[in-house]
């Protein structure tokens, strides 16, 4: 069945297929997006992206943007499985091609990745101190994935959005990034800078919309336009693959990005992996290099627990895909989920397998596809957030400090609080 508000309107770049979110792509599709968000939804396609690339080749420059593309690590695998090179090559073919079409600028998220974690990790130590009788912060339940946070507010409502972890997601901060930080590197306003997301799921797509305008931004929205890898395939599919290959760009003036690794997390970002790390560290002073895993009722439901003195003192789980989703919220129903921290993402098999890039022409997941990307993933060297002295240089440069209120601002939000529907659970905590 499709969603009647979710179908776009067909571009006109060498005439690209109709791109629709479909009920079973996501979980924001169920009684989540209005009339208007339908229409703002169909203006974000590859015909978007091409009108502001025509615009920069007119005489008028007072409409001239500064294009830039923003890629998610998730996306890089289906793009080396795609062109059959390494990730690497990939990253440099990619980037090479979107300059060749008159895109200024090409970034990976995964600093803005970094914030997230790092800002997620502080969050959970303050929630299960916090945590007792009389104040249930915990479960926190992550908020990186924009398909199960509209799910959330708009179908489930209270009490399940107050133990979201309010830490922006990656597309957030990079937005911030790009059209605050970025700017005034360049010194232009945020207006003037057209950002593009590619991304392996349509979800991204309301969720450039579900932000709205953020005060630092100046009545600018992070991302302007979001397309999915597979919108972006079928653009370098009918273009000119022979151009120059090209490093990605950073954020820090003419350094390059020398290498591609991602964070520590099978198929998405990893804030399950870092902040049981992190915790593991700060509350009981305990050092975990590997992260063991335990598949329960199904490979898309996994726990990690941390013992001390025989008792389970950490429990972590990873609920991915819309049936672990809705026993996870049974079963908070029930009172019997012992879980400190649940990393929720809408699409069972994770990130890599949205359907913006992993599903065969026909519409049906592609297995096949998504067990190579896998493998390509599992092989690009992980790097954690704590590592980076760029992010330590922009806490500083950028926010004032680590812990300031213009960090809160910018790195963290708050959740719509309407009632649940009359369709929603009702889950006694």
């Amino acid at each position: 069945m499709k969603c009647e508000h979710c179908t776009r309107k067909k571009g006109e770049f060498h005439k690209l297929a109709d791109a629709r979110i479909f009920l079973s792509d996501c979980l924001a599709c169920d009684s989540c997006v209005t009339a208007e968000e339908g229409v703002q939804l169909s203006q974000q396609n590859a015909k978007d992206f091409f009108r502001v690339l025509n615009l920069n080749k007119k005489c008028d420059t007072s409409k001239h943007k500064v294009l830039v593309v923003s890629v998610c690590p998730q996306s890089l695998p289906y793009f080396a499985a795609k062109f059959n090179v390494s990730v690497t090559d990939a990253s440099r073919r990619l980037c090479g091609f979107l300059k060749s079409l008159g895109v200024h600028y090409v970034f990976d998220t995964r600093i803005a990745a970094d914030f997230s974690i790092l800002e997620s990790q502080k969050e959970f130590v303050r929630r299960y101190r916090q945590h007792g009788e009389e104040e249930r912060t915990l479960p926190m339940l992550t908020s990186a994935c924009p398909g199960w946070v509209r799910y959330a507010e708009r179908v489930l409502g209270r009490p399940i959005t107050a133990h979201l972890c309010t830490a922006k997601s990656p597309q957030q901060v990079m937005g911030s990034l790009v059209k605050d930080y970025f700017a005034r590197q360049q010194n232009l306003s945020p207006e003037k800078i057209f950002h593009v997301i590619v991304a392996p799921c349509y979800d991204k797509k309301l969720e450039a919309l579900q932000e709205g305008f953020p005060p630092a931004l100046h009545g600018s929205r992070g991302a302007d336009c979001v397309l999915t890898s597979g919108e972006i395939a079928q653009i370098m599919e009918q273009g000119d693959l022979s151009v120059k290959d090209a490093a990605v760009d950073t954020l820090f003036g003419d350094l390059k990005e020398d290498k591609v690794t991602r964070h520590d997390g099978a198929s998405s970002d990893g804030h399950l992996a870092h902040i049981f790390r992190h915790a593991a560290k700060e509350l009981f002073n305990e050092d975990v290099e590997e992260v063991t895993y335990r598949a329960l009722r199904n490979k898309d439901f996994q726990e990690v627990t941390l013992e001390k003195n025989g008792e389970v003192v950490l429990r972590f789980a990873a609920a991915y895909g819309f049936r672990n989703i809705q026993n996870m919220i049974l079963k908070l129903k029930k009172g019997k989920f012992p879980y400190h921290f649940v990393e929720v993402l809408a699409c069972a098999g994770g990130c890599l397998n949205g359907r913006g890039q992993a599903q065969t022409p026909d519409g049906h997941a592609d297995k096949a596809l998504l067990r190579q990307m896998e493998g390509i993933y599992a092989d690009i060297p992980v790097r954690r957030a704590e590592s980076s002295a760029h992010v330590q240089e922009l806490y500083q440069e950028w926010l004032e400090g680590i812990n300031s209120p213009k960090a809160r601002e910018v790195l963290h939000t708050t959740y719509q609080s309407q009632e649940r529907g009359a369709h929603s659970l009702d889950i006694k905590w």
